[in-house]
């Protein structure tokens, strides 16, 4: 049952589902995604088949829907023993482009909705003037089906983001202002023309002061035998726990996870604080990492040279890592056959790692599906958000509404009390 305060709020009752956070109360965060209860969505999916399934749930995760897409992909074919994965999957460059184009989308969509404004400002459209003559529209006309159109696309958006943004090479701008600081003397000294550098730049002083222990999610590993075991086991937890996908914990802690908390960016001291900044600014970060990996991937295709590591599809049923040499991917994402029937596929994409488990009956249709996506780890009424919006004071909507930001749930969320929704 929902908590009093939200049993009359739309859509509480709505498969979309909602949050609510509440300063100076415990828990900080009240909500929860009915989809996702114990067995509601096998339900909705029960004996679905193939393109079916990924079709339909796309449309009950509208947002990042390609990661959804392409997580329900690979279960599918990893629970029917179909090898390689690879051949009925978009290349991880793909991946690549539309998670950074979730990002970019972020940036110019939900960013101006979740700064502390009132009266007209509140509700005016966000300034989408500087997005003029970026290669990457905020909404896909047709995903790219092979890494060479994914990887030309970022190329573009690699040049856009150096001419018309950043006035240098990502490398150089990336080398310039990797410290805190320096990425916030340059987000003020550009907030008066760039949206995303006035969001931060608004944004860089009180999430500076929010500090909260990070606990990372780690359940993938460099080593391929680590990781099986850790996806194994990950994947119990969500078919045998009750209410493990909306309320989930590893190992019996809750922990984060976000573009923060990637393979690649390897282990984070447990519990070190961590400012709000430092979370919000990975999103910016990440895009232009993507951006130059991505051309540079491209420029050592044309050349002849082999892929580099982190472009190498890590798809496999063992659950190993891009190509097993022990590099993590730029966006991790593979599949794992658990059982007949049965398989964990993963990503990560712009809001953190998803994970999509199915188990399907002898004709190929589905008996259950799970869905772990990243809101529910960040939202956790235990987590590391939660405690920190209940230390608030209770009138303190404005860094409430600011660490929804840097959270980023995927469905609605408000503040209590706020006049503005984060």
């Amino acid at each position: 049952m929902p908590h009093p305060s939200l049993a009359n709020t739309s859509p509480w009752n709505a498969i979309a589902g909602q949050y609510q956070l509440r300063p100076g109360t415990q828990p900080g965060v009240l909500g929860q995604r009915p989809v996702l209860g114990d067995g509601r969505l096998g339900q909705l999916l029960q004996g679905q088949r193939g393109d079916a399934v990924v079709r339909n749930l796309g449309i009950i995760f509208t947002l990042c829907a390609h990661a959804h897409r392409r997580a329900a992909t690979m279960a599918l074919a990893a629970a029917q023993g179909e090898k390689p994965i690879d051949d009925v999957v978009s290349p991880p460059a793909a991946l690549w482009l539309e998670t950074a184009r979730d990002h970019l989308r972020s940036m110019a969509l939900d960013w101006p909705q979740r700064l502390p404004m009132t009266g007209t400002t509140a509700s005016a459209p966000p300034d989408l003037t500087w997005l003029q003559g970026c290669p990457l529209p905020l909404v896909a006309r047709g995903a790219p089906v092979t890494t060479a159109a994914a990887l030309d696309q970022l190329g573009q958006l690699r040049g856009w983001l150096e001419s018309h943004i950043l006035g240098q090479s990502i490398a150089h701008w990336r080398q310039a202002h990797a410290e805190p600081l320096a990425l916030a003397d340059w987000c003020q000294a550009h907030a008066g023309h760039l949206p995303p550098a006035r969001f931060l730049h608004a944004w860089q002083p009180m999430a500076s002061r929010l500090h909260m222990p990070a606990r990372c999610l780690r359940v993938l590993h460099l080593d391929p035998s680590v990781q099986q075991q850790q996806l194994t086991e990950l994947a119990r937890d969500m078919v045998h726990q009750s209410g493990f996908v909306q309320q989930p914990t590893w190992h019996g802690q809750c922990v984060e996870n976000g573009p923060w908390t990637r393979l690649r960016h390897g282990p984070q001291p447990v519990g070190m604080p961590r400012s709000a900044w430092w979370r919000l600014s990975a999103r910016w970060l990440e895009l232009l990492a993507l951006a130059e990996a991505g051309s540079m991937a491209a420029s050592a295709s044309q050349k002849g040279v082999a892929m580099p590591a982190l472009i190498a599809s890590p798809a496999l049923h063992a659950g190993a890592c891009a190509a097993n040499t022990g590099t993590a991917p730029l966006l991790a994402t593979g599949a794992l056959w658990l059982a007949p029937g049965q398989a964990l596929a993963w990503c990560e994409m712009a809001r953190g790692l998803l994970l999509h488990w199915v188990q399907l009956d002898a004709q190929g249709g589905v008996l259950d599906y799970r869905v772990l996506a990243p809101t529910e780890w960040n939202f956790h009424p235990q987590g590391a958000l939660a405690q920190a919006v209940s230390k608030l004071a209770s009138d303190d909507h404005a860094s409430a509404t600011l660490l929804a930001a840097a959270f980023d749930p995927c469905v609605s969320c408000t503040v209590f009390g706020a006049t503005v929704t984060p």
